[in-house]
């Protein structure tokens, strides 16, 4: 099943940040996603094939 990103989602990747944390949080969505790290708040731009290839959770934030 294909998962819908948004803007605030927090993705759980394959492989971890060298500061340890599995998690991202979603600032910008299109062609390019821009990622934080939810561990050390490094930032990332990355292809979206990429994040979808390798997402293995999608947590949406509580409204």
């Amino acid at each position: 099943m294909p998962y819908r990103y948004e803007v605030g989602d927090i993705v759980k990747l394959k492989k971890k940040h060298p500061c340890g944390s599995f998690e991202w949080e979603i600032l910008r969505v299109g062609a390019d996603f821009r990622l934080k790290c939810c561990g050390c708040g490094h930032q990332i731009m990355i292809p979206r094939k990429q994040v979808e290839k390798n997402t293995r959770d999608l947590k949406k934030p509580l409204a």
